[in-house]
């Protein structure tokens, strides 16, 4: 009688807000995460013009350095536009979501479909002629998406997309992974200290978790408490998971 093989747990790593404004503190961040296995394992979530401040251009050193990491594996992500909500919210709900998940930065939360769709297919298409090889998804900045960009999602053909607790494939809607994401958050003391006691707690649960995420921001960097939580929960889960691409999901890897 044959034993099946036990399923592989795996570890997803990602930098969030990557582009030449937060270039110095993306490559801290990737040193420290590198630090517990192979660099090109380590998603890119790219803004291609953070609020309108850093446009990234063909032909840049700064698009060189874009190419470089995708030609050494790592996942590209397009991850907004400029990363700036630019919408007045008739909804209470998106009222509150916009005003307290994030600081004015949940930029695909109030778009409708063809405004979402177009700033999609733009930004793939710069980043995709960029990195020379296909996007391996969208990711919404702060995780939040409204109606226009889910519908959107579907239509320009990403191949993975995420939120806070799970991955999904937006041509089919099938949901590859459930997990609650671990990240930090350093705009206030009060945020400093819950998002430092969710390293503690996240990381022992997350153990049986088939699929683990962890993914950090350039501020981090401006605290060293987190930085060192990350330390300590990447280095924990790597313990039980195995460090892997987000298209290892798929088999694109």
């Amino acid at each position: 009688m044959s034993i099946a093989p036990r399923p592989i747990r795996r570890l997803l790593l990602s930098i969030h807000d990557v582009g030449p404004r937060s270039e110095s503190a993306t490559d801290r961040l990737h040193d420290l995460l590198a630090r517990f296995g192979d660099a090109g394992k380590i998603a890119l979530l790219v803004v291609p013009n953070h609020w309108g401040e850093a446009p990234i251009h063909p032909g840049s050193a700064y698009a060189s350095r874009l190419r470089g990491w995708a030609e050494s594996g790592a996942d590209i992500f397009l991850h907004g536009w400029f990363h700036r909500d630019p919408t007045a919210h008739q909804s209470r709900f998106d009222r509150i979501r916009a005003q307290h998940m994030t600081a004015g930065e949940g930029e695909f939360l109030g778009l409708d479909r063809k405004s979402a769709g177009t700033l999609m297919r733009d930004g793939k298409a710069l980043l995709e002629d960029i990195s020379g090889r296909p996007l391996a998804g969208f990711i919404a900045p702060a995780w939040l998406y409204g109606p226009g960009a889910l519908a959107a999602l579907a239509d320009c053909g990403f191949a993975l997309a995420e939120d806070h607790m799970k991955i999904w494939q937006p041509t089919t809607g099938r949901v590859i992974a459930r997990s609650p994401v671990l990240t930090w958050a350093s705009r206030s003391r009060g945020r400093i200290a819950s998002s430092l006691l969710a390293a503690r707690i996240l990381p022992p649960a997350l153990r049986w978790a088939r699929v683990a995420r962890i993914g950090v921001h350039p501020g981090d960097v401006t605290v060293p408490a987190i930085m060192t939580s990350i330390d300590r929960a990447v280095g924990t889960l790597s313990q039980s998971h195995q460090i892997s691409r987000y298209s290892d999901l798929i088999g694109g890897a």
